[in-house]
């Protein structure tokens, strides 16, 4: 897939280096002010755009100062190598410890940073102990002294977005040091979960799926008519949408039935925001529903944030929007793999602390998989000063031996969400595994009848006349390729322009989604209930769960696995086009018939507002090398 949008400078630069994206403060300093320019810290909207206003310089502003590793090109060649099946140095991974001696900015400077950021009136709040960033709080007034440049705002899709209007610079004497100041600027707001449950219900307001609903493909009809070009199966009419899979079908589907693996002695990480106060009765009540066995509070450990938990709800920040990204990560993973250890990493915002969770992640080594269901709908929309700090960090998870899972996106190729397109990020990243999505029908016996890309139209229909109409493509699983980063070594061959996603894929499809159990708020009360939900926020836990029973299989931490899936495409099952459809019918007020019903069609395997996208054989830009096959497990004996 080919970007319509033209190469600006710092895009053919992150394109010229490695694929780490070496992005380094400049060296250059003028004589007269003795002070290095960080390139890359002015957003391009903020570049494109015209100041709207100034904020005030009181403001109070939370940010990142970001040191580079010491011997950044030892740590990519490492990386490569730990990460690849055929270099000697294959799996033998650094503890934290001696990644942080061999690669962590020295004590001396980090302290060098720290005592000249205390010089200029920021409070300091935190320093993890890999000395990758330094975390401080100060005013806007202070920011724009310590960095040398002028704040505005602009007004960027429907935001009004705080920016600096020249890039941020440093003393001269950092310039080795510093890489990056995050969250000065307002970026952090393109941020998104990739979560669908329905086009208009939030999963933290009472949700309920209408019947009539099936408990697998096609087992029952509705009166309604395939739409023209979406007859690529053999039924009469189209078939009601399921109530929702459980583990034992999507797992029956992916050849995991009967292996006897349950993640035993594995740990997953799932980064989110905020918390879910309900998760662990809502994760045991749903599990004794799926004959699963239930968690307690040493395997599902939960690590936030002072005040996440039960944090009002703002127009600035939706914590109650995401307990149900929890729930559905949490429920996801352990409905995959029930005896792994799930540790939960709530931010304490859905914006600009997400870096830093990931950070502590693979910092400490919290676990040896990590699932994210967020992303930003475009890279070009970052400042490269963003965009490293989080590459090195993923630097240092395949060093360390953990895989990085990110959901591909939910919006196709972005062309009808952003207007051109692009692909999502940390989903492009090349040290990313990311995870598209798929249609999925499985039978009576839990065997899979049907997988196709995941890209869907809307139709509402007539239940007196039987006549549907188109109404427009609603959404679809990510995928592309990226004009920021170069193809990686493990993609060469595929004809690739740069780094191409997803790499693979798992059921998202929200029409065939999988079924969630979450407390929520109904006209009668708060309690528990289910319902189907999808995006590629399900695929992305979905496959973090599958990899933990991988590595109980090996009896050993995978790590990064691209190169070894590109390696062995055969362990894949390779999804292609099926044109289908499955009928919806819909509450109108999300809860029960009192307001009515609407049925709907919704397509399978359709990019009619996603047009750089399609599925076919070998990898696609929808599902990547496909899903799960039957040989999968076997491809980590190599």
């Amino acid at each position: 897939m080919k970007s319509n949008r033209p190469h600006n400078k710092w895009l053919a630069t992150m394109l010229a280096v490695s694929s780490a994206v070496a992005m380094t403060a400049s060296s250059a300093a003028t004589s007269a002010t003795s002070r290095a320019t960080l390139q890359g810290s002015v957003p391009s909207w903020a570049k494109a755009g015209k100041p709207s206003s100034t904020p005030d310089s009181q403001t109070a502003v939370g940010f990142r100062v970001y040191l580079g590793w010491t011997d950044p090109d030892g740590a990519v060649a490492l990386a490569k190598a730990v990460s690849n099946p055929r270099s000697g140095l294959y799996r033998q991974y650094l503890t934290p410890n001696q990644f942080r001696s061999r690669f962590a900015p020295t004590a001396a400077d980090t302290a060098k940073v720290r005592n000249w950021l205390k010089s200029q009136g920021f409070d300091i709040v935190h320093t993890p102990q890999n000395n990758h960033y330094i975390s401080a709080e100060g005013t806007l007034a202070q920011a724009q002294a310590a960095f040398g440049a002028q704040f505005a705002t602009y007004s960027v899709r429907g935001r009004t977005l705080r920016a600096p209007m020249s890039e941020l610079s440093v003393p001269s004497d950092l310039a080795a040091l510093v890489t990056a100041v995050v969250g000065l600027d307002q970026s952090y707001d393109f941020v998104q979960s990739y979560r669908r449950a329905d086009a208009k219900a939030p999963p933290s307001a009472g949700f309920r799926n209408a019947p009539p609903l099936s408990n697998f493909w096609a087992e029952l009809l509705s009166p309604y008519a395939f739409p023209a070009g979406f007859t690529d199966v053999a039924l009469p009419t189209v078939p009601w949408s399921v109530k929702g899979h459980t583990p034992d079908q999507i797992k029956g589907a992916y050849g995991l039935s009967g292996s006897g693996l349950d993640g035993s002695g594995q740990t997953v990480a799932i980064i989110d925001a905020y918390a879910s106060p309900t998760i662990l009765q809502d994760v045991n009540q749903w599990s004794v529903n799926r004959g699963l066995p239930t968690m307690n509070p040493s395997q599902l450990v939960q690590v936030v944030a002072p005040g996440t938990y039960k944090r009002p709800q703002n127009p600035k920040q939706d914590p109650q929007g995401w307990y149900g990204e929890e729930t559905l990560d949490v429920e996801a993973v352990h409905g995959m793999a029930p005896a792994a250890k799930i540790v939960y990493v709530g931010a304490p915002n859905n914006r600009q602390d997400l870096d830093a969770a990931l950070n502590h992640v693979v910092d400490q080594h919290l676990a040896q998989i990590v699932t994210n269901s967020y992303g930003f709908s475009t890279t070009e929309l970052l400042p490269p000063g963003y965009v490293k700090p989080v590459e090195d960090t993923l630097i240092q998870a395949a060093i360390e031996g953990i895989g990085v899972y990110f959901s591909s996106g939910d919006n196709g190729d972005e062309s009808s969400n952003v207007g051109v397109v692009t692909t999502d990020w940390p989903a492009s990243s090349p040290w990313v595994t990311a995870v598209g999505g798929t249609a999925l029908g499985v039978d009576a016996s839990n065997r899979r009848v049907i997988e196709t890309g995941w890209g869907t139209s809307d139709y509402s229909c007539n239940s007196t006349t039987l006549v549907c109409t188109r109404t427009g493509w609603l959404y679809g699983a990510g995928g592309g390729t990226s004009v920021v980063f170069g193809v990686p070594t493990y993609q060469q061959g595929l004809g690739l322009t740069g780094r191409g996603i997803p790499d693979v894929a798992a059921l998202a499809d929200p029409q065939t989604g999988m079924l969630v159990g979450q407390t929520q708020t109904f006209p009668d009360g708060t309690h528990y209930d289910e319902y189907r939900i999808g995006g590629t926020s399900l695929a992305s836990p979905i496959f973090a769960g599958i990899m933990a029973l991988a590595d109980q299989s090996a009896g050993q931490p995978h790590g990064f696995a691209n190169p070894l899936f590109y390696a062995h495409p055969n362990g894949f099952y390779d999804v292609t086009s099926v044109k289908a459809a499955v009928a919806r019918r819909n509450f109108n007020n999300g809860v029960d018939a009192s307001a009515g019903v609407s049925d709907k069609l919704r397509t399978f395997d359709d990019y009619s507002g996603s047009t750089a996208q399609s599925t076919h054989p070998g990898w696609d830009n929808v599902t990547g090398l496909g899903t799960p096959g039957a040989l999968f497990l076997s491809l980590f004996g190599h």
